[in-house]
């Protein structure tokens, strides 16, 4: 959608440009997702750093001599940690955001420390290690991932990764709650589910641009009281998108198809928009039922 839209307002025609934006925009998700999950491991390294540090003062206290390492061994960060296919992931895809900005980190383990959560995790001498891993996932939560400082640096980073946030945050947060003892490491979650599903938002972008007319003629006629001109142009492309998993993905239930654009446009459009498109797509699906143009694979499609 949000490539549809680009090449509409940079009026571009280059099918073959736009969908390497496509793909290049898929692929910084998941340096996204490496970035979020290394700045974990990097605030239970530089916590380490300085406890280290500390218990060399040459003044220093008993406390500061003898600091409890709850936190840096958590089992969860120990794990997270020495993970080498994640390791080996982060390193290939050259994510060192961290190392040139340790500030961000420094700000963070300060936002940590300062919490309650912190405060009542290191007020006990052991844990489990779902303790720990609930731990970390309540200070991911409610500390980390919404944290302002961090927040910024994203988006001054790389201004596409503001969409991506709410989604790769949640994934990290399910995937730190399924994680076992007996895991050895953790897996990072594949950008693709498998080959069909790259296929599939290669087909989806090519069949929405290269028959937008075609499209668009199968809801014109079904918007009586509004002017097409004024149509939210994230509407209609949310509408073309949509009429085109219709009519020419006959493998998706016409039921995933409206959830999952009304899903959107509550999120990319006009506070109306849902109820615009869901009046559009019930009365389009009605319409191609009738025409005997809505053909679905497999039973429960329609």
């Amino acid at each position: 959608m949000q490539t549809i839209y680009a090449m509409h307002q940079h009026q571009s025609d280059n099918l073959e440009k736009e969908e390497k934006f496509l793909f290049a925009s898929i692929e910084s998700m998941q340096d996204l997702y490496l970035l979020m999950l290394s700045a974990l491991i990097e605030i239970q390294s530089k916590e380490e750093e300085y406890l280290d540090l500390v218990s060399k003062k040459h003044l220093a206290t008993k406390e500061e001599k003898n600091p409890s390492s709850k936190f840096t061994q958590n089992k969860f960060l120990q794990l997270l940690k020495n993970s080498e296919s994640l390791l080996d992931k982060i390193d290939a895809r050259k994510i060192n955001n961290w190392k040139q900005n340790d500030d961000i980190i420094l700000f963070l383990i300060d936002a940590v420390k300062e919490s309650q959560l912190y405060i009542d995790y290191m007020s006990k001498s052991k844990s489990t290690f779902d303790e720990d891993k609930f731990f970390i996932a309540d200070l991911f939560t409610q500390i980390i991932a919404p944290n302002e400082k961090l927040y910024e640096y994203l988006e001054e980073y790389k201004l596409t990764w503001l969409d991506d946030v709410p989604l790769v945050n949640t994934m990290i947060l399910k995937q730190i709650k399924q994680v076992k003892e007996t895991q050895e490491e953790f897996k990072v979650t594949k950008l693709y589910k498998d080959e069909d599903d790259k296929d599939y938002a290669k087909a989806l972008f090519r069949k929405t641009v290269l028959n937008e007319v075609e499209l668009s003629k199968q809801y014109i006629d079904k918007t009586p009281n509004w002017d097409t001109e004024r149509i939210a142009e994230i509407d209609t492309i949310i509408l073309k998108m949509a009429i085109c998993e219709f009519l020419k993905f006959p493998s998706i239930p016409v039921k995933v198809t409206i959830n999952e654009y009304l899903e959107i446009a509550k999120e990319y459009s006009t506070p109306k928009s849902s109820i615009f498109i869901n009046g559009i797509l019930d009365n389009l699906v009605k319409d191609l039922k009738t025409e005997d143009k809505l053909v679905k694979t497999g039973r429960g499609l329609l």
